[in-house]
């Protein structure tokens, strides 16, 4: 059954240290999906650590600030507007260069996303 995802309740926000993930829409809050999707913003100056995703692809979308995004071996730099796909299984990470916190957009393949740290 479909239903929308209530973002104001706290139990789909996650306070990771260097940020916060919220999640609108993913197993934990409707297990028939096929996707995962929610909002993450990383502090100004800090990074996430290096990690992969063995099930799935995920795709980001910068929406303010600016971080370099490493994929792989590749170095990107992030502003508000651009997107990035990453492929199932390629190490990445990102860390803001700006003064200001930076938050996007992040969509995964699969419902029951799956990450491991490096």
């Amino acid at each position: 059954m479909v239903k929308p995802a209530d973002l104001n309740k706290e139990e789909h926000v996650l306070n990771m240290g260097w940020g916060k993930i919220a999640w609108l829409y993913g197993e934990e809050i409707d297990a028939d999906g096929q996707m995962t999707f929610g909002m993450v913003y990383i502090n100004a100056g800090e990074e996430n650590g290096r990690h992969v995703h063995p099930n799935c692809e995920e795709i980001i979308y910068v929406l303010s600030g600016e971080c370099d995004h490493s994929l792989g071996d590749e170095m990107f730099h992030l502003k508000p507007g651009m997107a990035l796909r990453i492929p199932q299984g390629v190490p990445h990470h990102a860390k803001v260069t700006g003064w200001e916190p930076c938050r996007m957009i992040i969509a995964y393949s699969a419902v029951d996303r799956q990450t491991i740290g490096e």
